[in-house]
């Protein structure tokens, strides 16, 4: 699981590649939470282009990090979700409180 992310104007977007499971959680929610820490988002974007397979960790692991956010005042949205990603998502409710921004890149 690789990790990159991308700050601009305190939009904070992250760009996961690879599988989220319980293995890479730990990784990702702490290289997440610096990024966080280092620039106070107003809006943080998980990009979820480059991933095929998540497990009830990586619900957690994003979650957490919404909460983070929520307590900074700033707001959470998923982008690039594929179809396996968001059949977990909408399983579990999240996007009750983390909405899915659609790319129209046409």
């Amino acid at each position: 699981m690789v990790m990159n992310y991308c700050e601009a104007e305190r939009i904070l977007e992250i760009h996961f590649d690879g599988d989220i499971d319980h293995h890479s959680c730990l990784e990702l929610a702490v290289a997440s939470d610096n990024a966080i820490k280092k620039y106070s988002p107003k809006k943080l974007i998980f990009d979820f282009k480059n991933v095929n397979f998540m497990d009830s960790a990586g619900i957690g692991m994003v979650i957490g990090r919404y909460k983070q956010v929520m307590r900074l005042g700033g707001n959470t949205e998923m982008i690039n979700l594929g179809p396996d990603v968001r059949r977990i998502f909408n399983m579990v409710g999240i996007f009750k409180i983390i909405p899915e921004r659609i790319e129209n890149n046409g």
